[in-house]
């Protein structure tokens, strides 16, 4: 990369400070993936996208109706093409790289949730995010009927007073529906959601350093999250980074000093000041 190259970090950085809704969901999410893959070339992607959307609109055969796209949608994802829900490795963190979902056909709820979106907005359907509990949907919301499509089931189409199936099917019957885990999720949330998944991904395989790129990520959309600045200080603590865990660490027990987890917040500052002067 030559020194006139920004880097994905600070391309991502870029993307994220526009207006949400001027935001480019697909080109955000491609740069996260750009930092694990740097020769990632980003435009290629974003063009498999358009070819998508292209593959929809020949079928149409200059339909507009806004249920008959959406169908076609599905179709071409899910039919024609083998777009599908990685069951057998769910966790593994390419499901999470929208460049390796395009080029698998294989993902999680929420980046095929992206590529719904991303071919649905480019042929001017009413969709948008929902950051459902545990699963995420996309919502069609048209001017007599307001759907839930499940990305990861080949684009099941759901009425949103059957949500509640899908929460039992996550929860095992012990939450009920409310109306906040329906409600449409802005481009950044997506984005949060997405190196969410990435944070916990490696962190569950202990691979700090990746971990606490995701947290730094989050950190571009909302830079004051308490609970991210914990977390931020935490992997530095683990990585051995002492007084920079303690500066995040300190800084959270000032912000929230009744959080549930203050106290153990504050034993782990103890242990690392006792570890650093020693």
């Amino acid at each position: 990369m030559t020194p006139s190259t920004p880097s994905p970090r600070s391309q991502f950085a870029h993307e994220v400070d526009r207006a949400d809704d001027q935001l480019n969901l697909a080109r955000a999410a491609l740069l996260v993936a750009r930092e694990e893959y740097p020769q990632l070339p980003v435009e290629p992607y974003l063009a498999r996208l358009d070819q998508l959307a292209e593959e929809v609109k020949d079928r149409l055969n200059d339909e507009t109706n806004p249920l008959i796209v959406l169908r076609e949608v599905i179709h071409t994802l899910y039919e024609r093409h083998d777009f599908r829900g990685n069951r057998e490795a769910y966790y593994d963190p390419r499901n999470s790289f929208l460049s390796d979902v395009l080029d698998r056909e294989l993902g999680i709820p929420l980046t095929l949730g992206i590529v719904v979106l991303e071919v649905g907005w480019r042929l001017d359907l009413p969709l948008e995010a929902v950051n459902f509990p545990g699963h995420f949907l996309v919502r069609f919301r048209g001017e007599a009927v307001s759907l839930l499509v499940d990305p990861f089931e080949k684009g099941k189409i759901r009425f949103e007073d059957q949500a509640q199936e899908l929460l039992d099917r996550v929860y095992g019957g012990m939450v009920r529906v409310r109306p906040v885990f329906l409600r449409a999720a802005k481009r950044r949330d997506v984005l949060v959601r997405l190196l969410t998944n990435l944070k916990g991904v490696y962190s569950n395989v202990g691979d700090h350093q990746r971990a606490l790129a995701a947290v730094d990520r989050i950190l571009l959309i909302h830079p004051t999250s308490a609970g991210e600045i914990r977390d931020r200080g935490t992997l530095l603590a683990r990585m051995g980074r002492i007084d920079e865990a303690l500066e995040q660490l300190e800084w959270y027990l000032d912000t929230a000093p009744e959080a549930a987890d203050a106290g153990r917040i504050r034993q782990l500052v103890d242990q690392l000041k006792w570890k650093d002067e020693s």
